[in-house]
């Protein structure tokens, strides 16, 4: 008898941090040095702590509901009509986050590396090599994220652990910032950076223990929270906060100015190139199964894969829309903080009312539902 596959906490743990460590870092420390100035590891720890709130609600409702996703168990909660109205708004909004992070890609590796390649011939081979990937299942999804792990991980602290010891203390000062006005817009943009983490929402009903998934949760939030709070720290202190809003990817300069020790390597900029496509897929990866995923539950359908294809063009026309790298940042904070609502605010309406209501998954029901006819 064939043992079904599940999904372990480790294999989600390992899809949380690799979907959330994405094409945000390289611009993370010019988006928080904006709004606090030398208060940019500040804003990155609330907008951490906020992303958590998110990411603990998702956790909540997957817990009352351990075997459907966010799209089905809506439904139960605030009914029928209204939740397809919110399904649609999870659908359409990750399709769009999959068309700016495929673009940002693009505009990346055009200006720093393949510089006489179209923009639209990164973008799309990109987002075909995503396509061909979501036509596995959920369990092949596990894998992808498992293998890719350690390489997308590992690099990253390595790189960032050598670049602290070049930091000055003093650009870090005042810790809390010398300007506020706009740091809840900062903290905001922040969170925005962690919606790859909705991809619980979907995994969660795979899960060979559901009940432990909340400590998946805090796991992954920790590595990457404390990754991106290093990686503004590292490069705040490197550079300062005046200098840092002149670069466009602070990031990326970061790892050109460090070094491993003997100069073994001068320049890490090519190696962490690598790492963060690797970081780029698993996140472009994610966010297109959640979305044709979603699409096949909202329809009633067994199988995602007819959308794969489907969905190509539309992402595609989508992603080429900004007219330049500014006009593609200005949307992308736009649409990534309107996104807050309904990775954060729209879960958490619904699991209110699925407290209030009484609303919990019949665990005797599920199983009858399971056994073969």
């Amino acid at each position: 008898m064939k043992v079904p596959q599940k999904i372990t906490v480790i294999q989600a743990v390992t899809i949380l941090v690799s979907t959330i460590i994405g094409v945000g870092v390289l611009p993370l420390p010019l988006f928080t040095v904006r709004t606090a100035g030398s208060g940019a590891p500040f804003v990155t720890l609330l907008g951490v702590c906020l992303a958590f709130v998110g990411l603990w609600v998702i956790t909540l409702l997957g817990k009352r509901f351990p075997s459907k996703t966010i799209i089905l168990y809506s439904e139960e909660i605030i009914g029928k009509w209204l939740a397809r109205i919110g399904s649609f708004l999870v659908i359409a909004f990750f399709a769009v986050l999959t068309s700016l992070t495929a673009r940002e890609f693009g505009e990346v590796v055009v200006t720093s590396v393949l510089k006489s390649t179209p923009v639209e011939v990164t973008v799309i081979v990109m987002l075909l090599l995503a396509t061909i990937s979501t036509r596995s299942d959920i369990f092949t999804f596990a894998y992808f994220h498992q293998f890719y792990f350690p390489f997308l991980l590992f690099p990253v602290i390595v790189i960032v652990s050598l670049s602290l010891k070049n930091a000055e203390i003093i650009n870090l000062l005042p810790v809390w910032g010398n300007e506020q006005k706009d740091l809840m817009m900062g903290v905001f943009t922040v969170a925005a950076l962690f919606q790859g983490s909705f991809v619980l929402t979907m995994v969660i009903p795979a899960m060979r223990n559901p009940d432990r998934v909340m400590k998946a949760s805090v796991l992954a939030m920790l590595i990457t929270g404390g990754l991106y709070v290093t990686i503004v720290v590292a490069t705040v202190g490197l550079f300062g906060a005046e200098e840092i809003k002149k670069l466009l990817w602070p990031t990326l300069e970061l790892a050109k100015a460090t070094s491993l020790p003997a100069n073994i390597l001068e320049r890490l900029d090519a190696a962490f190139l690598t790492v963060w496509v690797t970081a780029v897929f698993t996140t472009l990866f994610s966010s297109y199964y959640l979305t044709i995923h979603s699409m096949s539950k909202l329809f009633r359908l067994r199988d995602h894969r007819m959308f794969s294809f489907f969905l190509l063009p539309f992402v595609f026309i989508v992603a080429m829309i900004p007219q330049n790298i500014l006009q593609m940042y200005d949307i992308i904070e736009s649409v990534s903080r309107t996104g807050l609502v309904i990775t954060i605010i729209y879960p958490g309406i619904l699991l209110i009312v699925a407290v209030i209501r009484g609303k919990r998954e019949d665990r005797n029901e599920d199983k009858a539902m399971d056994k073969p006819s």
